[in-house]
């Protein structure tokens, strides 16, 4: 019995099922026909709903993900089908119009745009806001304190806009500074559609500013989001995007470095491991650059976070040994040190969880997954309990051991919080 006839013996329309769950009806749709499954705080409500098991609604749930898999490679990930939800059109459409923008406006032979000059007064005082929030954000255990902080800005700037006193470009370029971050909040709550919402402005708004580096990493975080729901390609398409801006922008800035960056753990998302590793090593670049390649603000790209990236994207390929002497050299850098950087150090702890997992071996899996849990207790960072819902789905036998049956308890836990 397939999960709809399972909901229809039950007496449940999808809408009455979805309403019982507090999720969309397409939601559920997307459920009974294998596109997505639940996530792990969802299916004792739905196991509970349909009178089954844990373990008797998993095998109810593992005959439409097989065929998915079955059918991935003549399945393309392109526009939305009418089954899908509101927010994934929305999305789809956010990401189009990224990257229409930029294609369009940047012909091979265009010449250079004239720039207007750095307005003075407001303006400034906003360059100076933005890179001060931008430096709290980046210290600040609990992303979302910084939302009420970021929309009164945004207010502020929006009348300076509309006063007509000042430059407009310079306060356009605030305003895309500002959007990003404000993505930045959204993305680390796990918000996608407001987070790509976010970008998507940031987006047109560098655009309108001819601020091309502002513009190529807003399409480097919209990118962000498609990789956090497995769209790997949607992100290469955004990021070759952004290279082509990038090439437009100031060659003092990292802005490129970042952008192969990002392309790289696209790559690793599809497999590419030759393209993978000429993308970092184009990322490695941002050395010959010198101190002066970041703003301290929306480009933050300094070459600190090479060692850990690329152990990551060795991780997704699955070349442990590689990545785990990359990850353990990583976690002691300074920047990396207990105290530092929460975010960055829980994800290279998971990744060193996850090469646990795949050796069996659970003493690793409990120290590394165990202080990144530590992590995302007292930060409430979505994207570090996003990270570790995907070690809990990875543990397999491995959960049959006291020890990391209690890390899966606990990041159950975190999940619903």
């Amino acid at each position: 019995m397939g999960l709809a006839n399972r909901r229809r013996t039950m007496g449940y329309s999808q809408e009455k099922l979805a309403h019982l769950l507090g999720v969309d009806r397409t939601t559920v749709g997307r459920w009974e026909c294998g596109k997505v499954l639940p996530q792990p705080q969802q299916r004792k409500g739905l196991a509970s709903a349909l009178g089954l098991s844990p373990d008797e609604l998993d095998c109810l749930l593992a005959a439409p993900a097989v065929r998915v898999q079955e059918n991935a490679r003549c399945q393309t990930e392109e526009s939305p089908t009418p089954g899908d939800s509101d927010e994934m059109i929305r999305r789809a459409f956010l990401r189009a119009l990224s990257v229409s923008g930029a294609l369009a406006v940047l012909p091979v032979d265009e010449a250079e745009a004239l720039q207007e000059g750095a307005g003075l007064g407001a303006s400034a005082d906003f360059d100076r806001m933005n890179g001060h929030l931008w430096q709290v954000y980046q210290l600040a255990r609990s992303k979302r304190a910084m939302h009420p902080v970021i929309r009164d800005q945004l207010t502020t700037l929006n009348e300076a806009l509309a006063s007509g006193r000042e430059p407009t470009r310079p306060l356009l370029s605030a305003a895309a500074d500002l959007f990003q971050l404000a993505g930045e909040v959204a993305f680390d709550g796990n918000r996608y559609s407001e987070a790509a919402s976010s970008y998507a402005l940031a987006a047109s708004v560098g655009r309108d500013a001819d601020a091309y580096d502002l513009w190529a990493c807003a399409l480097v975080r919209h990118a962000y989001v498609e990789m956090s729901e497995g769209r790997h390609r949607h992100a290469v398409q955004l990021l070759g995007a952004a290279a082509r801006l990038a090439r437009r922008g100031d060659s003092a800035l990292s802005t490129r470095q970042w952008v192969a960056s990002v392309q790289a753990e696209a790559y690793a998302g599809l497999g590419d491991l030759t393209a993978c590793e000429r993308a970092m090593d184009q990322a490695e670049t941002v050395c010959e650059l010198g101190g002066g390649s970041t703003n301290g603000g929306w480009l933050r790209f300094d070459g600190t976070r090479l060692s850990e990236e690329r152990g990551a994207r060795y991780v997704q390929l699955g070349r442990f040994d590689l990545a785990e002497e990359t990850l353990t050299r990583a976690l002691k850098q300074t920047e990396l040190a207990a105290g530092h950087s929460y975010r960055r150090r829980g994800a290279v702890l998971t990744d060193l969880a996850v090469i646990g997992v795949r050796r069996g071996d659970a003493e690793q899996v409990v120290a590394y997954g165990g202080e990144a849990v530590g992590l995302a207790r007292v930060t409430g960072s979505g994207y570090v309990v996003r990270r570790l819902g995907a070690l809990r789905g990875e543990l397999g036998s491995l959960g049959e051991d006291r020890r990391v049956a209690g890390l899966a308890a606990e990041i159950a836990v975190l999940g619903r919080s």
